[in-house]
């Protein structure tokens, strides 16, 4: 079964990522929308150890903004 994911929190995400604390963490279709990337290639990130995600719960995982901002500056 497809996952289903709220479109308006993906934009939201995005709109407002400047502004949002270091220590925050996003799920990964902003990981995907912030580095223009299949989900496929955000997972050969983390194997290649580029993303570093934190598992928040059994069913749920983010990266942490501070994170990102490291990885995309580089």
């Amino acid at each position: 079964m497809a996952q289903r994911t709220d479109q308006g929190a993906i934009s939201d995400a995005l709109k407002n990522f400047d502004s949002l604390p270091n220590s925050a963490n996003v799920r990964q279709p902003v990981v995907e929308a912030l580095f223009a990337c299949s989900p496929a290639t955000v997972w050969r990130m983390v194997k290649r150890g580029v993303l570093k995600p934190k598992k928040l719960s059994e069913r749920v995982t983010a990266f942490n903004v501070g994170d990102l901002r490291k990885t995309l500056a580089a």
